[in-house]
């Protein structure tokens, strides 16, 4: 089963805190995308919106949200929810 992480900027948190950490942020989806276990990620259309990320499995997306700069220094706050994706079972 798929997971989906939900971000959401912490009360007072501004797109510049956010795009300081970006580049830290960005190396840890690099690494979890050329592994394969990222299907989908970024943010939504309007900036301070937040994000959200699909991921292969819960696991990965513990483990990435557990590594994620903008976690780890406090700017977002996130969810994780368990994902069944329809679109497995089609053939297309």
């Amino acid at each position: 089963m798929k997971a989906v992480v939900f971000y959401e900027n912490n009360p007072g948190i501004g797109m510049e805190e956010i795009m300081l950490v970006f580049p830290k942020h960005e190396e840890v989806e690099r690494t979890f995308v050329a592994a394969g276990r990222v299907i989908g990620i970024g943010p939504f259309a309007i900036p301070g919106e937040g994000a959200m990320g699909i991921f292969k499995d819960r696991e990965s997306a513990e483990q990435f949200v557990q590594q994620d700069p903008f976690v780890l220094e406090g700017l977002v706050r996130y969810t994780i929810k368990d994902w069944h994706d329809d679109m497995e079972n089609h053939e297309i």
